[in-house]
C-alpha cells in the first residue's frame, strides 16, 4: 500500500495568504469539476509558481493548491453547445475565454479554467507561463548543452595530450640515438687524423696571421654594424618610431592624469555625497545623486583598468602593442553614451539642489579641499566628455607615424573608426554643454540667482559693459552728470544677452553681480528696440549729439504692469553695432518663430511646428545633407554636413533664420566658398525671390491656412496671447503707389489683443471689387487702425536722418476708434511676421473677383520677406563682420550697388527703406574710432624728446599702458586668420601677418622684462625689479589682461633669471606667493584649464593669452576634415570653429577705458633696452657663475 506525501500545512496556509496579499495575479475563475458539464466559481490567487483557489474572495483557507512548475497552459476552444436554453445565454458562453494547464506528466488531470473576458485570460495565462519557469528549464537545458559539448572537447583534448605525449617520448629516444651516432663519428675522427697537424698548429707565424685576420674580420663587422645602426637612427622609420613612442608617453600621462581627476569626482564628491544622504538630516537625496554622478564611478573603474594596462606595456619599452587594450576598451566605452546624454539633465539637478543652502555650503566645503584645486564639481563632470574626442586624435596621430605594414595598423584603424562612430552619436548631445557651463557660471556670479538661466532652451549670445542713462527726461540731464566720471561710475552695468532674455546688472565692490529690482531681466518677447532715438522738443540739438550717437533704447511692455525704457550707452559705435544686430536678431527670431508656430501648427499639435513636419528637408537626411539631433534657436535640426548649395539655402529660408547659423556661416564661409557667391546668393532672392527659393518652402508658407481660419479668426486662442505680449504684429496690403498711405487694420478685441487681418486697397479704382471682408459674426467693439502719419512720405525714408530698427518702424501711428491719434512706436513687426498674419487671414471666403487680389498680397508679402530676409543677413554681415568689406572694396561696392537698387524699389516699406539706409551709412563710414588704433600710430604719438626709466615709472602705470598695448595688438587680428592653421604654415608671414606681430610683441615684452632685470649689477637691485615686475603681474591679473601676466611670469622662467639663486633668496615670501599663484591661474596644465575657468568668470574688457584658442583651432583642424568623402561641408566643424572666434572676437570688440600714456608706452616700446637670449645667459653666467662640479 503507498503511503501518503505528508506536507508542511502551517506554511502552506502561509503561502495562501501571502498570495491573497501580494499574488501576482488574482481574481475569480470558473473550473471544470470532474463532471464533464458542470463549472465551479472559484476565487484563485497565484503566488510565485503555487496556484491557491477559494471557495470565495473572502474564504481564509485555501480549497486547493496547484504546483505549476514543467506545466504548460495553452487555449481551448469553447466547448459545443446544446440548443437547449435562450439563444443569449448561448452566446454569452461563446465569448468566454477558455484554457487548460497541463501538468505534462501522467496521473495528473489537466485543469480546465475559463473566465469572462479574453484580456483577463490572455493575462492568466501569460502569468501561469512565468510560473512555470518554463524559460529556466530551456535555459537550464541550453546550459547543459552546452556542459556537455565541453566535456566532449576537454576529453577529445586529453586524448590529443596523451598521443602528443606519446610522440615526445619516442623523439626523445630518437635523439638520444642520434646523439650516441654523433659522438661515435667524432672518435673515429680523431682516430683518423694525420699526427703532422699538430705542428701545423703549433707554428706561431701562423697564429699571429690568423690573429691579425681575425681582428680584421671583426673591425670590419663592427664597422658594418655601426654604419647600420647610424643610418637606421637617422631614417624615417625610426624618426616616426620616436614619435610614436613619444605619443606613446604622452598618453600615458594624460590617462593618469584623467584617472586622478576620476578619482576627486568619486572619493572627493560621489561618496561624501552619498554618505551625506544618509544623514538623519541629508542635503541631497539618493535619486539626485545618482542623477548627478550617472556612470562617474563605472568609468572610473574602466579607465583605471586601461590605465594599469598602458603602464605594463611600458615595461615592454621600445616595442609598444596598444591594440588589443583598445580592443578590450572599446567595448565598454558605450557608458560613455549614457553619461553624455545625462550630463545635461545632471547640471540641471546640481543647479536645483544648490538652491538648498545646506546642499551648497556642503558643496563648496567639498570644493575647497587642496586636492580640487580651486575647480568647482562642474569641472570634475565635464571631464569625461572630452575623453572620447582626445582618443580620437591620438589613434589618429599614432596612425600618422605608424607603417602601413605595421602589426598593429589595422586594429588601431578599427579603434578610431569604431570611436569616431560612437563620437558621432556623442556629438548630438554635447553641443549644449559649453553653453549650460556659461548659464551656470553666469547664474552663480548673480548674487539673487536667475531661474531663466537653468532654462536649457537659453543661448548666451553675448555679454559686455554698458552705460544706463537715468530713468529720468533725457533733455533735462545735465551736461556735467553725462560728462562727468559719476554717469560711467553709478551708470555702468554688467549686460547679458541671450535668445529669450536681457539681463541688466550692477556690481559690487567685491565683484559680485546684482540684478536690477526694476528692469533687471527683460523679457525680449516684451521689447521694442529703437536703435537711434528721435530728439524731443525740448532737445532741439537731439540726444545724439550729446551720447556721441552711442545711445540705444529699449521699450520694455510687460503685461502685467506700466511700460517703461531703458536707455543704454555703449562705448563705442563698433561695440553698439554688434548689440544692436544681437539684439534685433533675437527679437526678430521669437516673433518670428511665435507666429510660425501659431500659423503652421495644427489645434492638436502643440510640440512640434507643422512646417517642419511637412517640410522632410528641414530633419530628413539626403544625398546633400546630414541632420544631428540637437535643435538650434529656431527649434530646428542643427546642420552636420550640408553641400554650399544647402547652405545658401539654409540662410536665405525665410521661415527662420537661427543665430547661432548665421554666426557660424559668416565667420566661416570662406572655406567652403566666397563673399561673392554669397552676395549673388543674396541678390538673387532678392530680385528673383519665386525662383531662388525652393517651391516646398514657398508651398508650406500657405499649406495650412485653411486648417488654422477658424483658430486665428476666433480672437480667443490662449497660445496667439501667450505668445505676444505687444499688441500682435500686423501685415501690409499692396498699393498701386508708394508715395499713398498704406493702411493697415487690425480688428481685435481689447481684452484678449488678438485680431484677424483684413487686407485693403486704397486704390479708388479697385474699391467696388476689394471691400474689406468681415466674420460672419458681430464684430467687436474695438477696431485699432494703424496708418501712415500725414508727414511721412516716400521721400523721408531715403535720407540717413538717426532711425529705428526694422522692427520699430516709425511711420505707424495707433489711432483710437475715437479718431485720436497716439504714438504707437511698439506695434510693429517685420514683413516676415506681417506674411504670416495675412495668409492665416486670406483663408475666408470672399466676393468673386477677390483671389486675384488674395494671390497678389501673397506674391506681395513674399517679395517684402525676402527683401526683409536680404537686409537682415546684411545688416548682421556689415555690423559684426565689417573685416569682410574693409580688406575687399569690389565686395563692398557690390553691396552698396544692391543696397541702392533696394532704394530704388517703389514697393519699399519705410522701414525697409530705413533699415536699408542704416546699412549704407554703416558702409560709407570714414570716420574711426579711437578703437582702430594700431601699433604703428602709438608708436607715431609718443615721440617724447627723453622717456622715462624702470624706477620712475610705478607699478600701476606699467601694468596700465602694457594692458593697452596688449589688447591693441590682440584686437587688431582679423578673424580670417584664425582659419587653415595659416600661422602654422611655411608662409605665416604673408597669410598670419597680425597673428605673427602678436607673437613678436609678446616676445619683445618678455625680452623686456628680462632685460631691466639682467641690467642691474648689485643683488639687491635684481630682487626689487623681480618684485616690482612680479606686482606689474598682479595688477595686469587684476585687468584681466592674462596674456601680460603670461608674458612676464615667462620672462622671469627663462633659465638666465631662473638660475640665479642669490637673486631669488632676496626676494621676499609673499611675492614668491603671488608668482606662484599667478603661474598656477595661466598655467598650460590640462590645456590651460584654470585660465579657460577664469576667463568663464570675468567680463570684458579682457586680454586672454592667443596661443591657448590657437591650439584649440589646431586641435579641430587636425582632428577633422573640413569635407566629407562625398564633398559635403563638415558644419559641425565649422561650429566648433565659430565658437572659439566669437569668444575671441567678443574680447576684442571690448575696449579698455585706460588713458595713453606716451612716455611710459616709449619705455615699453623701446628696442634698445632689449638684450638677446645669448647675452642674457652670458651675464647671467658673469653675474653668477657656475659652481664647480
Amino acid at each position: 500500500m503507498q503511503k501518503s506525501v505528508r506536507y508542511n500545512e502551517g506554511h502552506a496556509l502561509y503561502l495562501a495568504m501571502l498570495a491573497r496579499k501580494e499574488g501576482t495575479k488574482r481574481g475569480f475563475l470558473s473550473k471544470k469539476a470532474a463532471e464533464a458539464s458542470r463549472w465551479h466559481e472559484k476565487w484563485f490567487a497565484l503566488y510565485q509558481n503555487v496556484l491557491f483557489y477559494f471557495e470565495g474572495e473572502q474564504s481564509g483557507r485555501p480549497a486547493g493548491m496547484y504546483l505549476l512548475e514543467g506545466c504548460s497552459c495553452e487555449r481551448t476552444p469553447a466547448p459545443p453547445r446544446t440548443n437547449a436554453g435562450p439563444a443569449g445565454a448561448r452566446d454569452a458562453l461563446d465569448k468566454q475565454y477558455y484554457f487548460t494547464v497541463l501538468f505534462g506528466h501522467d496521473g495528473q488531470k489537466p485543469l480546465e479554467l475559463r473566465c469572462e473576458e479574453e484580456q483577463a485570460g490572455k493575462e492568466w495565462m501569460e502569468a501561469i507561463h512565468q510560473a512555470s519557469y518554463a524559460d529556466i528549464l530551456i535555459e537550464r537545458e541550453v546550459l547543459m548543452q552546452k556542459y556537455i559539448h565541453l566535456v566532449q572537447i576537454v576529453e577529445t583534448e586529453k586524448i590529443a595530450t596523451n598521443q602528443l605525449r606519446h610522440q615526445l617520448e619516442d623523439q626523445d629516444t630518437e635523439i638520444e640515438r642520434l646523439k650516441s651516432e654523433i659522438v661515435a663519428l667524432n672518435k673515429t675522427k680523431e682516430r683518423m687524423r694525420p699526427y703532422h697537424t699538430h705542428q701545423e698548429e703549433e707554428d706561431p707565424d701562423i697564429k699571429k696571421i690568423k690573429k691579425v685576420q681575425s681582428f680584421m674580420r671583426g673591425w670590419l663587422c663592427r664597422r658594418k654594424w655601426k654604419t647600420i645602426v647610424q643610418d637606421y637612427i637617422c631614417s624615417p622609420h625610426a624618426e616616426s618610431m620616436r614619435k610614436r613612442n613619444q605619443i606613446v608617453f604622452t598618453m600615458v600621462e594624460a590617462e593618469t592624469e584623467y584617472v586622478h581627476q576620476l578619482y576627486i569626482l568619486v572619493n572627493g564628491f560621489l561618496r561624501p555625497l552619498r554618505m551625506a544622504a544618509s544623514s538623519k538630516k541629508p542635503p541631497i537625496k539618493h535619486e539626485d545623486v545618482s542623477s548627478i554622478f550617472l556612470n562617474s564611478e563605472t568609468i572610473m573603474f574602466l579607465h583605471e583598468i586601461f590605465h594599469q594596462g598602458l603602464k605594463a606595456r611600458l615595461a615592454n619599452w621600445p616595442t609598444l602593442v596598444l591594440a588589443d587594450l583598445f580592443d578590450i576598451l572599446l567595448p565598454m566605452l558605450n557608458i560613455y553614451q549614457e553619461f553624455v546624454r545625462n550630463h545635461q539633465y545632471s547640471l540641471q539637478v546640481l543647479a536645483n539642489c544648490k538652491q538648498n543652502r545646506d546642499f551648497d555650503k556642503l558643496l563648496k566645503q567639498y570644493e575647497a579641499n587642496p586636492v580640487c584645486e580651486g575647480r568647482m564639481l562642474e569641472t570634475f563632470l565635464t571631464y569625461p566628455m572630452f575623453q572620447i574626442p582626445r582618443y580620437i586624435i591620438t589613434l589618429h596621430e599614432l596612425l600618422a607615424h605608424t607603417p602601413h605594414e605595421h602589426v598593429e595598423r589595422k586594429s588601431l584603424e578599427f579603434a578610431k573608426s569604431k570611436l569616431e562612430e560612437l563620437s558621432r552619436v556623442m556629438h548630438d548631445e554635447v553641443s549644449d554643454t559649453e553653453n549650460i557651463r556659461k548659464n551656470l557660471a553666469i547664474e552663480r556670479m548673480i548674487v539673487e540667482g536667475c531661474d531663466i538661466l537653468l532654462d536649457t532652451s537659453q543661448t548666451f549670445i553675448r555679454q559686455g559693459s554698458l552705460i544706463q542713462v537715468p530713468s529720468v527726461e533725457r533733455g533735462k540731464l545735465s551736461k556735467v552728470r553725462l560728462g562727468s566720471l559719476s554717469l560711467k561710475k553709478e551708470g555702468e552695468r554688467q549686460c547679458f544677452l541671450f535668445t529669450k532674455h536681457f539681463l541688466i546688472c550692477t556690481r559690487s565692490s567685491g565683484g559680485k553681480l546684482h540684478l536690477l529690482k526694476t528692469g533687471g531681466v527683460l523679457s525680449l518677447i516684451q521689447c521694442t528696440l529703437i536703435e537711434e532715438p528721435d530728439a524731443s522738443d525740448d532737445d532741439p540739438k537731439g540726444s545724439g549729439h550729446m551720447f556721441r550717437d552711442l545711445d540705444f533704447k529699449i521699450v520694455v511692455e510687460p503685461p502685467d504692469a506700466a511700460s517703461f525704457t531703458v536707455v543704454l550707452l555703449a562705448p563705442s559705435r563698433q561695440e553698439k553695432a554688434a548689440w544692436m544686430s544681437d539684439i534685433s536678431q533675437c527679437v526678430d527670431n521669437i516673433r518670428c518663430n511665435g507666429l510660425m508656430t501659431i500659423v503652421f501648427e495644427e489645434n492638436s499639435k502643440v510640440t512640434v511646428p507643422h512646417m517642419i513636419k511637412s517640410d522632410a528637408r528641414l530633419h530628413k537626411d539626403d544625398t546633400d545633407i546630414c541632420f544631428s539631433k540637437t535643435l538650434n534657436s529656431c527649434k530646428v535640426p542643427q546642420i552636420r554636413y550640408a553641400s554650399v548649395e544647402r547652405l545658401l539655402e539654409r540662410l536665405t529660408d525665410l521661415r527662420f533664420l537661427s543665430i547661432d547659423f548665421l554666426n557660424t556661416f559668416l565667420h566661416t564661409y570662406r572655406i567652403f566658398t566666397t563673399a561673392t557667391v554669397v552676395l549673388a546668393k543674396l541678390s538673387d532672392i532678392y530680385k528673383r525671390p519665386f525662383t531662388s527659393i525652393p517651391v516646398r518652402s514657398l508651398e508650406l508658407f500657405f499649406a495650412t491656412s485653411q486648417n488654422n481660419r477658424e483658430h486665428l479668426v476666433d480672437g480667443k486662442s490662449p497660445r496667439l496671447c501667450r505668445k505676444f505680449s505687444s499688441p500682435p504684429p500686423l501685415a501690409v496690403s499692396r498699393t498701386s503707389s508708394p508715395v499713398r498711405a498704406r493702411k493697415l487694420s487690425l480688428t481685435s478685441s481689447l481684452n484678449s489683443r488678438i485680431g484677424a487681418l483684413d487686407l485693403t486697397n486704397s486704390s479708388s479704382s479697385s474699391s467696388s471689387t476689394t471691400t474689406t471682408h468681415s466674420p460672419a459674426a458681430s464684430p467687436p467693439p474695438h477696431t485699432a487702425v494703424l496708418e501712415s502719419a500725414p508727414g511721412d512720405k516716400a521721400g523721408d525714408s531715403a535720407d540717413l536722418s538717426p532711425c529705428r530698427s526694422p522692427t520699430t518702424p516709425r511711420h505707424l501711428r495707433y489711432r483710437q476708434p475715437g479718431g485720436q491719434v497716439a504714438d504707437n512706436t511698439h506695434c510693429s513687426v517685420s514683413p516676415a511676421s506681417a506674411f504670416a498674419i495675412a495668409t492665416a487671414a486670406a483663408g475666408h471666403g470672399s466676393p468673386p473677383g477677390f483671389n486675384n487680389e488674395r494671390t497678389c498680397d501673397k506674391e506681395f508679402i513674399i517679395r517684402r520677406t525676402a527683401t526683409n530676409r536680404v537686409l537682415n543677413v546684411l545688416r548682421h554681415w556689415v555690423s559684426k563682420h565689417a573685416q569682410d568689406f574693409e580688406l575687399n572694396n569690389e565686395l563692398k561696392m557690390n553691396v552698396v550697388n544692391l543696397l541702392e537698387e533696394v532704394l530704388r524699389d517703389p514697393d519699399l516699406l519705410p522701414q525697409e527703406r530705413k533699415a536699408t539706409a542704416n546699412i549704407l551709412r554703416a558702409l560709407s563710414q570714414d570716420d574711426q574710432d579711437d578703437i582702430h588704433l594700431k601699433i604703428e600710430d602709438i608708436i607715431q604719438m609718443t615721440d617724447c624728446p627723453k622717456a622715462e626709466c624702470f624706477e620712475t615709472l610705478s607699478a600701476m602705470e606699467l601694468a596700465e599702458q602694457i594692458t593697452l598695448l596688449d589688447h591693441i595688438v590682440f584686437r587688431s587680428i582679423p578673424y580670417e586668420e584664425f582659419l587653415g592653421q595659416g600661422w602654422m604654415k611655411v608662409d605665416k608671414n604673408e597669410r598670419t601677418p597680425y597673428i605673427m606681430k602678436t607673437s613678436q610683441h609678446f616676445n619683445e615684452m618678455s625680452n623686456l622684462v628680462a632685460s631691466q632685470i639682467m641690467n642691474y649689477a648689485d643683488i639687491s637691485s635684481r630682487a626689487n625689479a623681480i618684485e616690482k615686475w612680479v606686482a606689474v603681474a598682479d595688477i595686469c591679473r587684476c585687468l584681466h589682461n592674462y596674456n601680460g601676466v603670461l608674458e612676464i611670469t615667462s620672462a622671469l622662467n627663462r633659465s638666465a633669471i631662473y638660475r640665479l639663486k642669490k637673486t631669488w633668496a632676496k626676494v621676499s615670501k609673499q611675492t614668491k606667493a603671488l608668482m606662484d599663484k599667478l603661474q598656477k591661474t595661466i598655467s598650460s596644465e590640462g590645456r590651460f584649464k584654470n585660465l579657460r575657468e577664469t576667463l568663464k568668470n570675468c567680463n570684458p574688457p579682457a586680454v586672454p593669452y592667443l596661443g591657448m584658442y590657437l591650439t584649440d583651432l589646431a586641435f579641430i583642424e587636425e582632428g577633422t576634415p573640413n569635407f566629407t568623402e562625398e564633398g559635403l561641408v563638415n558644419f559641425s566643424k565649422m561650429r566648433m570653429i565659430s565658437h572659439i572666434i566669437r569668444e575671441i572676437r567678443q574680447f576684442q570688440q571690448t575696449a579698455y577705458r585706460i588713458d595713453q600714456q606716451p612716455k611710459v608706452i616709449q619705455y615699453l616700446l623701446d628696442k634698445a633696452l632689449v638684450i638677446d637670449e645669448d647675452t642674457l645667459y652670458e651675464l647671467s653666467l658673469k653675474i653668477e657663475p657656475r659652481l664647480p662640479a
